[in-house]
């Protein structure tokens, strides 16, 4: 009778990441929240054939497993070569597989967590009766951006700045909780034509999931997190941050040894981390001003280079060391890192801001301009590299070996405030997520709304 209760009790969830490192790793953190606060749910996760050998070496707990689909979309090594065809891939070719699956499964899911980029998967849970909760991978500040695009000022991608001087590009956008977004970030994003696109439908159509789970947390954007529950007509919960589980659990041990050596014989607070992410793209002259910027400034750095790590180390010198891959959390967290020099990918905005590491900002593209200027202007936990550009709108070495020094310089008043700050979004971070903080709260008001049926589908699919 015991088993047959437990088999009633149990719960099953089918997780739809976007089939990319930035959004498959925060979606799998979330599954591994999801399967330690509910002891009757197992969590189902849909790959595609590449990515499920990519993520052979991943750990995952006993009630998270993979599925798989056909390799319908091209090369994760590849796709920057033909970026709008892999995004078009992803939106036409994805869904019929994927409803193969769904059609297949030997237990019928409760619902299906899905990428909010994932615009097919909502109507494919509607035709089937289950529900479809968003996850949403990037800052709810950018989401409240995109979600009202219609509010957006009409500045004209190919406009030059002298046309558009009555208004000032550093203007914020006219719309409450976005002072982090400028008109010269909605000019850039214009001139992304397809990714628009999908965006606007993406927007469009959010209100018909059953509701939307955030990876950030409500104190680190209290304003946006706050306008995007009075928005939409569905539940909102925030869960994170959404980082690696050891993190959280306090397993902070780089396994690495030549890494955790390395870290171990620098002083404390002394080493800059540098990553720019597992998909950026950044021209060969400003990657090699960012190197030389490093080396003239003589602090000491640890760099995840990939495939360059050999070339970084020869031109950077004996102060660092640089790496093709590390565990970046727990780089992070180690005494001896004292800053971190990033992209600003929200994931490891997140992970610094649990860390409480200031950053040194070089975004290139999409939310990553928006999550710059939050970590500069609006928590003031680091500097924002964008904002210096010289000619060519690079920027160049000289900059960067101040603003390097600048990040790194604890006996100045900017970098102690930056600290200060930082260590408070890092004490927020962690509570937020410990039993009776805000996104503890909100993910157990998730797990019962699911139980009890009150996220069910309720409208005919269209």
């Amino acid at each position: 009778m015991a088993s047959l209760a437990a088999a009633e009790r149990a719960r099953h969830v089918v997780a739809l990441p976007y089939p990319g490192r930035g959004h498959i790793n925060p979606m799998l953190a979330v599954c591994r929240l999801l399967v330690a606060a509910d002891g009757a749910l197992t969590v189902t996760v849909v790959v595609t054939e590449e990515w499920h050998t990519l993520l052979a070496s991943t750990a995952l707990p006993d009630r998270v497993g993979l599925a798989t689909i056909p390799n319908v979309i091209p090369s994760e090594r590849g796709r920057g070569a033909d970026h709008a065809g892999f995004i078009d891939a992803v939106y036409h070719k994805m869904g019929e597989p994927v409803e193969r699956l769904l059609d297949g499964l030997e237990r019928r899911p409760e619902a299906v967590v899905a990428d909010t980029y994932l615009t097919w998967a909502v109507a494919a849970g509607a035709r089937r009766g289950i529900p479809v909760c968003s996850l949403w991978t990037q800052p709810a500040t950018f989401f409240l951006a995109l979600y009202h695009f219609d509010l957006w000022p009409p500045v004209d991608g190919r406009a030059s700045e002298e046309e558009l001087s009555i208004r000032s590009l550093e203007e914020t956008v006219p719309v409450p909780c976005l002072s982090s977004v400028r008109l010269s970030d909605l000019k850039i994003f214009r001139t992304w034509k397809r990714p628009m696109e999908i965006s606007a439908e993406t927007f469009a159509n959010i209100g018909r999931a059953q509701c939307v789970l955030f990876t950030s947390f409500h104190e680190l954007e209290p304003c946006a997190m706050d306008a995007v529950a009075e928005s939409l007509p569905c539940p909102v919960y925030p869960v994170g941050p959404s980082i690696p589980q050891l993190a959280l659990d306090g397993g902070d041990k780089i396994l690495d040894e030549e890494h955790r050596g390395w870290l171990d014989a620098q002083p404390e607070n002394s080493v800059l981390y540098v990553s720019f992410g597992s998909f950026v793209a950044m021209s060969p002259s400003q990657f090699e001003e960012i190197a030389m910027g490093l080396r003239d400034s003589g602090v000491r750095f640890f760099w995840v280079a990939r495939d360059k790590a050999a070339d970084v180390q020869q031109t950077c010198g004996d102060k660092g060391l640089a790496v093709p891959w590390c565990e970046q959390q727990k780089v992070l967290c180690h005494p001896s890192v004292g800053g971190f020099l990033s992209h600003c990918g929200w994931n490891s905005v997140l992970e610094a801001v649990f860390a409480g590491v200031p950053l040194l900002a070089f975004p290139v593209g999409w939310d990553q301009l928006v999550n710059a200027r939050m970590v500069a202007d609006e928590w003031k936990v680091g500097i924002n590299l964008r904002e210096q550009r010289g000619e060519g709108g690079r920027v160049g070495r000289a900059t960067i070996s101040a603003a390097v020094r600048t990040l790194m310089d604890f006996d100045s008043e900017v970098g102690r405030e930056m600290r200060r700050r930082a260590a408070e979004l890092s004490h927020l971070s962690r509570g937020a997520v410990k039993e009776g903080g805000s996104s503890h709260r909100s993910l157990s008001g998730f797990l019962q709304d699911l139980a009890e049926g009150k996220l069910d589908v309720t409208e005919a699919p269209r």
